[in-house]
């Protein structure tokens, strides 16, 4: 695994498609990057225009980044505050199926919520962990050559008012929430992402040794005040 720490998403996502390559040849092991974004709104395959509520102007203003990725899904928000985590990992080395891997992830994080007194569970009909019917985290992918890529996004002390510029994953009737929301205080944010790394591994068989530095060594990773909108 890495911990990229605060890194913009279009840096994160170039990573993302060249250690896809890498993973296709076998030139690097499974890895589960970790990251943390400025604040970015990104369409997936499936996204609905009329699901941005945010013209380009005030995206401009507000220093929001806007873009179009090759993952599943509709509209999705990134920002301070929330674990996002993504898996390059080969499904042929463990399961290869699409809806599998998908509750997995699911599963994943509703594991990793149980040590905060959180329980969240799956919505029928939606993707995703929900507490409640507030979505807690959300779930996009791409596989290729049953190589994954993308992932997931989970909302630890993310200022949620940013999702009132969009229609998240194009759900009009439901709401987002975060752990700080639902226990009333600011989450450790370093704990998570180890909860999340345990129940990873007992999924996918690994991911506890640090993945080599020279996978990453021209990924320059910066504070989320520089990495701004870009």
């Amino acid at each position: 695994f890495k911990n990229l720490g605060k890194l913009n998403y279009s840096s994160a996502w170039e990573l993302q498609k060249r250690l896809v390559r890498l993973r296709l040849k076998g030139d690097i092991p499974d890895t589960l990057l970790f990251v943390e974004h400025p604040p970015t709104i990104t369409l997936g395959k499936t996204a609905h225009a009329e699901n941005l509520r945010i013209d380009s102007a005030e995206l401009l203003k507000r220093r929001i980044a806007l873009l179009s990725v090759d993952r599943g899904g509709d509209i999705t928000f990134h920002g301070p505050g929330q674990l996002v985590g993504y898996p390059i990992i080969n499904l042929q080395n463990h399961q290869p199926d699409v809806l599998v891997y998908l509750r997995s992830l699911e599963e994943v994080l509703i594991r990793s919520l149980e040590p905060f007194g959180i329980a969240a569970g799956r919505l029928p009909g939606y993707t995703g962990v929900w507490v409640q019917n507030e979505k807690i985290a959300a779930i996009g992918v791409r596989i290729s050559r049953w190589i994954t890529s993308h992932g997931f996004a989970l909302n630890v002390n993310t200022d949620l008012d940013y999702f009132d510029w969009i229609v998240p994953c194009g759900i009009r009737d439901k709401k987002v929430t975060s752990m700080k929301k639902i226990l009333g205080r600011k989450v450790n944010f370093d704990r998570v992402l180890d909860m999340v790394k345990k129940s990873f591994s007992d999924f996918f068989n690994g991911f506890l040794q640090e993945a080599p530095d020279w996978i990453f060594e021209d990924v320059k990773c910066e504070s989320l005040a520089d990495a701004g909108a870009k």
